[in-house]
């Protein structure tokens, strides 16, 4: 068993079956033990995902020229600060150097008490913890997280809690008998903090998820773990070990963001965002122009945005009204 692991299951053993929230939390966020904070880098060809920002320079070259299309528009303001959620690696440090740089994590860093400038984020709210629940009996259950012999295992607790269900009825479709849900709670409370700290400014955030239209293409909910660059549908193996992800949901982002404070400028795949940066110079500056050595390089890392992740990613910019 894996050490994060062996943490749940004494908690279960003293407590009984917990929350897939709490579990969830220690898998991926125990100070020794989470997957995202073990010494072990879990992403690139030899850890068990990629993201976008692995794909550089030309992301994070990209993701410049786009937030400096949002820095015109704002009018060039003194104090210009861009903000990263999930900064991890800091892979984007260098490509948002130009200004005033904070790098955010789940656990660590503070956001400016009111800045103006941009929340950049890349997969941040896909991998913050989320409350899971089935529809059974014509109400919302908590799924919560139990031992039967030497597994994890699902077990159904009581009633979701009332903030829970809020959330479930809100943002999905009316409930059908049977079918799993995720509410997540942490991705409206960081949309309340950006509301209050944002004085002007605009939200892009970059992720994999749904709106509440396209809910009903996922009956068993949308936790995933992957080890090894494989998905994985039982999140419950090996805690710690792999990543766990919940699909964002969209329309829960937008309608929250209104009520801190923010309008949708516009929602729309990564390569779509791609496009618009790269159209000032034609990709010159993605693709390393008087660098023939590495072009082919960046070409390829182009047509991985464009055509691979650039369709399965959706981005969502925000603008703080003023």
């Amino acid at each position: 068993m894996t050490p994060a692991g062996e943490l749940l299951a004494d908690e279960i053993r003293r407590e009984g079956s917990i929350p897939f929230r709490r579990f969830m939390e220690v898998a991926l966020y125990h100070p020794e033990y989470g997957y995202y904070r073990r010494p072990r880098d879990p992403f690139g060809k030899e850890g068990d995902f990629f993201t976008a920002e692995q794909v550089q320079p030309v992301f994070g070259t990209l993701i410049a020229a786009r937030i400096r299309q949002l820095y015109r528009a704002m009018g060039e303001p003194r104090g210009f600060t861009v903000v990263e959620l999930g900064a991890g690696r800091g892979e984007m440090s260098p490509a948002l150097a130009g200004w005033r740089y904070i790098p955010i994590d789940v656990d660590s860093g503070a956001l400016p008490e009111a800045f103006d400038g941009v929340v950049f984020s890349n997969e941040f709210f896909d991998a913050l913890p989320v409350d899971a629940a089935v529809f059974r009996g014509g109400g919302f259950r908590e799924r919560r997280v139990t031992r039967i012999g030497d597994a994890f295992a699902w077990h159904d607790g009581g009633t979701v809690a009332p903030e829970v269900e809020r959330f479930l009825r809100r943002w999905f479709p009316p409930p059908e008998e049977g079918r799993c849900y995720e509410a997540n709670l942490a991705a409206l409370a960081w949309m309340g903090r950006l509301g209050r700290s944002l004085r002007s400014g605009y939200l892009l955030t970059i992720d994999y998820g749904f709106t509440l239209q396209e809910a009903i293409r996922f009956p068993a909910g949308t936790l995933m773990g992957y080890r090894r660059h494989t998905a994985h549908d039982n999140v419950l193996d090996e805690p710690g070990a792999r990543d766990i992800t919940a699909h964002v949901n969209f329309s829960a982002l937008e309608e929250s963001g209104v009520e801190c404070g923010f309008v949708t400028e516009r929602f729309e795949t990564l390569a779509q965002t791609i496009l618009a940066a790269g159209e000032e110079d034609q990709f010159a500056a993605a693709l390393g122009a008087g660098d023939p050595a590495g072009e082919f390089q960046r070409r390829m890392q182009l047509k991985t945005l464009l055509f691979g992740m650039g369709e399965t990613f959706r981005v969502l910019l925000q603008r703080k009204k003023t």
